[in-house]
């Protein structure tokens, strides 16, 4: 084969590789923005840092569950014995646009009859094993920065922008849910990796 022959070759191998990952980003934004529709239509208090607190756990899994491992057992006991009463919820929320980390909703899940040992060791294993990264949580905030500027969603692209810049500028942290959101839905779940729930 001649040069000319195997830098063409090259050349049509990778464009077409452009494309299935242009087609396969087209694919992963829809997906996450039907499922930050569906948060926002759900929860219509819901505020920026809520928003944050989603596409962080997305991206990130349960990252934040790190710093407090060994008290995981624990949190989830005292949550559970504290529940009270919360809003309709399905058992899992998807929450990345792959499907692979989900929210587990404890109101239904218990009520379900699900194992909350079960439930701890697919949030503490989550939080061992998975490996999010910084650059899915920026294009994940793209696609609500994009649905923002089509207004789809009750916030400007500028409050949006400036919002993760902040957190960009602490190095993205992680953040509670806000005032409003926990008056209004009492939110109580775990973020786990869905296959690790057996």
């Amino acid at each position: 084969m001649s040069q000319r022959l195997h830098h063409q070759g090259l050349s049509e191998f990778l464009m077409r590789k452009a494309s299935q990952i242009t087609l396969s980003w087209a694919a992963e934004e829809t997906a996450f923005r039907r499922i930050i529709s569906d948060q926002v239509l759900r929860y219509p208090r819901l505020e920026i840092q809520d928003l944050y607190k989603l596409i962080y756990q997305a991206a990130m899994g349960g990252e934040h569950a790190r710093q407090d491992m060994a008290g995981a057992r624990k949190w989830l006991e005292r949550e559970l014995n504290n529940l009270g009463e919360g809003p309709e919820e399905p058992i899992v929320d998807r929450i990345s646009p792959d499907g692979r980390i989900v929210r587990v909703n404890l109101r239904p899940y218990i009520a379900a009859g699900g194992d909350p040992s079960a439930l701890s060791a697919a949030f503490i294993r989550t939080a061992s094993e998975y490996q999010g990264t910084w650059a899915h949580l920026r294009r994940y905030w793209s696609y609500a920065e994009r649905m923002g500027s089509a207004e789809e969603l009750p916030f400007a692209r500028t409050a949006l922008e400036g919002f993760f810049a902040k957190m960009e500028g602490e190095r993205f942290p992680t953040v509670h849910h806000s005032l409003a959101y926990k008056a209004a839905y009492h939110p109580a779940y775990r973020v786990i990796v869905h296959e690790f729930l057996v």
